[in-house]
Parts: C-alpha cells; sequence; structure tokens
C-alpha cells in the first residue's frame, strides 16, 4: 500500500487531453483555446507535439496570417511528456530544467495535460 501523500500528476491534470490537427489554422487552435479555457492543445502525431498560446501570439506578432499558418508550422515537436504517478515535485523541476510551462500525460495513450498553472495552484 502507497502512504506518500505528496500530489502526483493524475492529481492536478486536466483530462481528457484536448486535441488538434496539426492541418488546423492557427486561428482554430486559437479559437479551441479560448472556448476551452486552455493554454495548450496536443497534437497527435508520431512523435508527441504540442501548440500553445505563445505560438499563437508569435504567429500575430510576426505578421503571420491566423488563416494561413497551420499548426504544423509552429507546434513544437518532440516535447517532453510525464506519467501519471510522477510527483508535482518532479513535474514541477522538469518545467524549470526545460523551460516549458505544459506537459503531456503519458500513459500508454496520451491521458492528460499538465500545465505550470496546476503546480502554481496546487502550491498556493
Amino acid at each position: 500500500m502507497n502512504t506518500d501523500s505528496r500530489t502526483r500528476v493524475e492529481d492536478i491534470m486536466s483530462s481528457p487531453v484536448a486535441t488538434i490537427s496539426k492541418d488546423a489554422t492557427v486561428r482554430e487552435a486559437a479559437t479551441q483555446m479560448r472556448e476551452r479555457g486552455i493554454s495548450s492543445l496536443l497534437v497527435p502525431t508520431t512523435e508527441a507535439a504540442i501548440i500553445t498560446s505563445t505560438d499563437v501570439l508569435d504567429v500575430v506578432a510576426e505578421g503571420g496570417d491566423p488563416e494561413g499558418v497551420r499548426v504544423a508550422d509552429v507546434m513544437t515537436t518532440p516535447v517532453e511528456t510525464v506519467t501519471p504517478d510522477l510527483f508535482m515535485e518532479e513535474v514541477a523541476a522538469m518545467m524549470t530544467t526545460f523551460e516549458i510551462k505544459h506537459l503531456p500525460v503519458v500513459d500508454d495513450d496520451y491521458v492528460g495535460m499538465v500545465s505550470s498553472t496546476d503546480v502554481a495552484a496546487q502550491l498556493s
């Protein structure tokens, strides 16, 4: 029996994970993030990939057309992933080390997303 009361990824992750096609437009990604109140979407490809609100902002700031730019053009791949049983402290360390704010959660398949916001909310 596990008596460790530390918080694990599965306790704070968002699930189910929100996804978008790599062929979708950046505008479609932005709309989906706004409608769901989230700041990242998993892009199911051969390797783990993600698009974030920062990627969307970069397109706009650089004068790109959100209707003409595809998710595949700005997504980050490959990305670090975590498992549901990882401790929150380990996730926080990964985010700090790799300077990232979102980690897809994998347990044979994608089961969720954990963000720096989730970690911060748990610590407050």
